[in-house]
Formats: structure tokens, sequence, C-alpha cells
């Protein structure tokens, strides 16, 4: 079926017209890229994206993107469920390289959506979302993967279960954790590539991983080259094919270790973080050059963001003495409530429908993928698919469309805090960051801070002045509206769902005690 948009009332429509096939789509994730590192998006910043820039010049860039958390996991899970992360049994922090599965085989995902559709779906990279390794004794209880001896019961001859292509990819090809989470072994269609025969660690500066089994074919600083490499093969492979494709490529980086190639040590004359952006930028140009030449550019979707904000491992103050801010003009990191953990760069490029340059200022969330993709392919979601979704192709039309139809976004920190966002206002439910920055949860004095934070966004995006107490009927407001979202299971209209409960060994949701009696 091919088709085209037209703005009808409230409605965005597709009708179908003859010689005009669906779109591939190319979803490019990076890992603790910061709003302020490309340059587009950073005037003042010290580090050249150009080929990033190009993305932007060549098709639209969102100023208030944000994912629905500020750490990889929980992040990671909503791109691919179109479900806020807090809804899973995972109600804070992060999954190690031991973790198992977070996504059961039976909810809808972007890849088993499009896969149904006809497309061809690839994921490359980094999952993080756990999966199931074999077990040399069943019966033997794991570690959580913090410890080096937590995979000493791992069976790496054998496949694993519960893996990317138990979720609707045709091809999956990449490693469990984050790059410095072991086990250090790539998986390719659910089999571990080698077994692995030593154990390695680092504990460089920018560099480090942590102590772990790894596999001969594991070179960590070839990881992220590699994943370009087998994406950009996908594309010219794919390209001849009459199925569009769609391909999840989860770069682990500039996340540590931070491992710029000697081709790109010292180029940004900053720091290795600034080094490792440019050898993305520079990667993202041959993928680029690579779609081009494949002769699908005009009709293949390329969306480019990050999962979170920088990290303080990038060292950041040392990046902002020498004049780059890598969170831009935010407040806090990595793993904070407030902006700078969350508000991501947003960029996509799509030739036959995009208008060059096009510019929008709507709030979107990287939820927003799963109802995008069938908005694209014209296939309604079930009251229990993509609960938090809402389809941004309106705004891909026309960047101030006034069909897209989210009413807020709910953020979401490392420790499970929560705020909410609709329009200018932004209420957060704790006293502090909720994650690395100051003020720290349980931080000392913390008690004498208002228990909650109110921002006004379009006069205060710096977060500098807390309005809590104020604008008693905006933060009344709010507060029902977040409490709501969680009761219905949803922030979609449609039936109410069931939350998932609390898992990895903690009972009680401890994060709803802030809504009291309410809850």
């Amino acid at each position: 079926m091919a088709w085209s948009l037209i703005s009808c009332g409230s409605t965005s429509k597709k009708i179908e017209e003859k010689g005009e096939k669906r779109p591939n789509i190319i979803y490019v994730l990076a890992d603790d890229l910061g709003y302020g590192d490309i340059a587009i998006y950073n005037p003042d910043g010290k580090i050249k994206t150009p080929n990033l820039d190009a993305i932007a010049k060549q098709g639209m860039r969102f100023t208030d993107a944000h994912t629905s958390s500020a750490v990889c996991t929980p992040t990671r899970y909503g791109i691919i469920t179109g479900r806020y992360n807090w809804r899973s049994p995972l109600k804070s922090s992060v999954l190690t390289g031991n973790s198992k599965a977070l996504i059961p085989n039976n909810r809808t995902t972007v890849a088993s959506l499009l896969q149904k559709e006809g497309y061809e779906t690839a994921f490359i990279g980094k999952w993080h979302l756990g999966w199931d390794w074999a077990l040399k004794d069943p019966k033997v209880e794991s570690g959580d993967g913090w410890n080096p001896n937590d995979f000493e019961n791992i069976d790496f001859s054998k496949a694993v279960k519960n893996s990317p292509k138990d979720l609707g990819f045709t091809y999956s090809y990449g490693h469990s954790g984050s790059l410095d989470m072991a086990p250090y072994v790539y998986v390719e269609n659910g089999m571990p590539t080698m077994v692995p025969d030593t154990v390695t660690e680092s504990k460089d500066k920018y560099g480090w991983w942590r102590k772990g089994p790894t596999a001969r074919d594991f070179d960590f600083e070839d990881v992220t080259p590699n994943f370009f490499r087998r994406s950009i093969d996908y594309v010219k492979q794919k390209s001849t094919s009459e199925n569009p494709f769609f391909l999840y490529l989860a770069l682990p980086s500039p996340h540590t270790p931070i491992l710029p190639t000697e081709e790109w040590a010292g180029k940004s004359n900053l720091n290795p973080y600034g080094d490792f952006m440019m050898l993305i930028d520079s990667y993202m140009g041959q993928l680029a050059d690579a779609i081009k030449e494949s002769g699908i550019e005009n009709n293949t979707i390329v969306i480019f963001t990050s999962d979170n904000g920088c990290s303080p491992a990038a060292d950041i103050n040392e990046m902002l003495a020498k004049g780059h801010s890598p969170n831009g003009i935010y407040r806090g990191h990595k793993a904070d409530i407030f902006e700078g953990g969350h508000r991501v760069p947003f960029m996509v490029k799509w030739p036959s429908k995009i208008k060059a340059g096009s510019v929008s200022d709507k709030t979107i969330c990287t939820t927003d993928l799963l109802a995008t993709c069938a908005d694209i392919v014209g296939v309604d979601l079930k009251d229990n698919e993509g609960e938090d979704s809402f389809s941004i192709l309106p705004l891909l039309n026309d960047a101030n469309s006034e069909v897209y139809t989210r009413e807020a976004t709910v953020h979401h920190s490392i420790n499970g805090s929560f705020a909410i966002r609709k329009e200018n206002w932004k209420m957060i439910f704790s006293p502090d960051s909720g994650g690395w920055s100051d003020p720290k949860p349980n931080s000392e004095n913390i008690g004498e801070l208002p228990k909650f934070q109110l921002y006004d966004l379009a006069n205060d995006p710096r977060e500098s002045t807390n309005l809590y107490g104020q604008f008693q009927e905006v933060e009344k407001e709010l507060t029902q509206l977040m409490i709501a979202y969680i009761k219905n299971g949803r922030s979609t209209p449609g039936k109410n769902q069931e939350n998932d409960p609390e898992g990895y060994g903690s009972k009680n949701w401890k994060q709803l005690e802030v809504f009291g009696e309410e809850m």
C-alpha cells in the first residue's frame, strides 16, 4: 500500500498513490549524547558535527524532544514499546548485561508491528533490555551482573532466549548491556558469536569498563565502528529488496568506555568525549552516503536522537572550562529529572515528505515512535499497544500542526522520581534532582527545600526559580493529571490498562508514596 498525507479537519489521513512505496525507517539512538553536543543545537559549542547538522538542515529539527527517562534501559523500553518505562517491572535504575528480558514476547513493539506489515526488521547495537542467557545449571541463582563472578554460570556456547528476534527483529546483532557492562560478547540472531576465553577490565578515566568475560572478537575500540559498518552493509543489501526495511541502530557511544579511534584522537581539541562525538558524526556521514548511493534516500526516514543527556563520566566540568556545554543551557545531566537529563536532540530527515530546514518547537517524547510507525503504515493501535505513544507524523508534514495530540509528557529520573510537563509548566514531584546532580536525593538539608518543584519553562528554561506554592491551581491540575496517567495505565485515549507490578527484588512501588492517599 502506498500513501501520502493530507489534512482533513483534526485528523491526519492517508490516501493511496500509485507508484509510491512505504518508506524505509532508520532509527539511530546515541548513548549519553547531550542536547548541546550537536553544533546546530549549540552554536557556541566546540564540537564540529557537519554530518549530524546535515540531517537537520535537510529535514526537521525538534527543539523540545524528550526521552521517557534520564537513563539508558528505561528510555530504550519506551522507544521499542511506546509505553512509559515505569509501567514495566523496572521502576528505577537500569538493567545489567546479566539481566533477564524486560519486554515479554507478547507485547507489541515497533519491530513486531512493522514486521507484520511486511517490513524487514533489524537491530544492531546496544540492547540493554535484558535477554535470558543459557545457564550451565538452571538451579543456580546468578548475581545481578555488577560482580564479575555473576557470569560464571552462563553457557556462552548455547543460544539465548527472549532476545530481539523474539520481539519482531528478523535480524539482530549486538551486546547485552552498556559497553562498560560485562559480559563482552556479541550475540547474532540469538547466538553468541564466540565463547569468551579471557577476562578484561579497564580503569582508564574515560575508557573504563567493568571486569568481566570477554570474547576474542570483541574489540572495545572497534564496537561503534563495527555497528556502523554492519548497518551500512545492511542498508546496501536491503536497498534492492522489494520490501521496505526498519533498522534500529542503537549506538553504545559516546557512553563509557569513551574510545575514539586513533584517527580521531585529539581532533576536537576538547577531550576524548569530543573526539568520540566527531567519530560518530563521521560514521553518520558514511551512513548517509550509503543511503544516497543505494538510491533510496528520497523515501527513507532517518531519525537521530539520544537516550538521555550527557553523563558526568564525560567530564562535563572539563568541557565547560573549555567553552563547551554538552547539555546546552539546561540544568542537570544524565540521571536527573531536570531538563539536562532528558531533553535531547531529535532530528528527522525524509526528503520526499519533510521540508528541508524545518524546525518544530512541539513537545515530543521518544515513546512516540510506535504510534508514528503505525500511522505510517495505516494501522490502528489496540488498547494494550503503545499506551503512551502519539504519532508525530502530522508534525513531519507541518511543524506546527495542531493534529499532534500529546496532552502532556511524563519525565522520570534514575531513582524513579516523576515530573510532568504540560505546555510551559513542569512540575517535579521531589525536592531534588532525582539523580546525580545537586541537590542530590537524601542529601544533607534536603528537608529544608520545598517538597516539590514547579518551573515555567517558557520564562525559565534553566529551571532556576522554583515557583512551587505560587500557582496552586496549576499544581493541582498537574498533580491530578499525573495521578490519572499512573492509575489509568496510559496517557493516550483508550481503555484503561494495568501497570506491571514492581520487580527486581522489591515489592513496593515506593516512588508513588509522594502522591499520598490519592494513590
